[in-house]
């Protein structure tokens, strides 16, 4: 099981928001590039970020920074704003190494079935779900749209990797929605990555028991509990390394 520490970008810093609200925002630094370090420090191969700007925007606004967090050496997975084929492109040109695909998912298969075939496993979709329905556009909006037929959908095009994130516990340092990504987990050949809510340590040791169940759960998002120190990087990469 793979460790995604988290950065969202928002205004060229690091912040969080919760439940995804624009007006519910903390920052915790400055400069974005200062946590990727201490990211690389403590071991971490992997770093999810989220151009919260671009998120709101409907493309990229962060790129210079991603660009600069790519070049420490690890393996970025980008979401926010990706809605077209160009947008795509320029992120893997400045050295991403996934691209997650949002709200461009639950509008258009044909488009995701076009990066797929052009890119492989190098696109991921996103599917923020808001009580089992997709939320969109930065989770502004909500579709009527399941979470779950949505991943069957991509599933069937050929999606690799699904990123399930529970709205509901985004950010509340709560505990993941273990029962809806289970079901994720349950609805297709792909990966899955856990998102939402995680908040102890044993939050991230049930999520390494359920992948002993689950092949397919790929890895887990931490972003705020990171912040706010209630779990440590190393050990959390320990964990899911067995």
């Amino acid at each position: 099981m793979t460790i995604y520490p988290a950065i969202d970008i928002k205004g060229g810093r690091a912040v969080r928001l919760l439940q995804g609200r624009a007006d519910q925002e903390t920052v915790y630094a400055a400069n974005p590039l200062d946590v990727a370090k201490e990211f690389r420090t403590a071991g971490s191969e992997w770093i999810h970020v989220v151009d919260l700007d671009g998120a709101f925007a409907g493309e990229p606004q962060n790129l210079e920074i991603v660009q600069q967090i790519a070049a420490l050496g690890m393996k970025v997975e980008l979401g926010g704003g990706m809605r077209t084929r160009a947008a795509v492109e320029r992120a893997l040109g400045f050295g991403v190494s996934r691209v997650v695909i949002g709200t461009r998912a639950a509008e258009s298969e044909a488009f995701v079935a076009e990066l797929v075939q052009a890119f492989g496993d190098r696109i991921a979709v996103g599917i923020d779900a808001k009580d089992g329905k997709v939320a969109v556009k930065g989770w502004v909006d909500t579709t009527n749209t399941g979470a779950l037929d949505l991943a069957r959908r991509m599933d069937r095009i050929g999606v690799r990797t699904i990123i399930y994130t529970d709205i509901g516990t985004d950010g509340m340092l709560s505990g993941p929605n273990f029962a809806a990504q289970e079901a994720m987990l349950q609805a297709g050949k792909f990966n899955v990555i856990a998102s939402g809510g995680v908040s102890r340590r044993l939050d991230v040791v049930k999520l390494a028991e359920l992948a002993q169940r689950y092949a397919n759960l790929d890895g887990v998002i931490v972003g705020k509990a990171l912040y706010e120190k209630r779990v440590e990087l190393g050990d959390l990469l320990a964990i899911a390394r067995g």
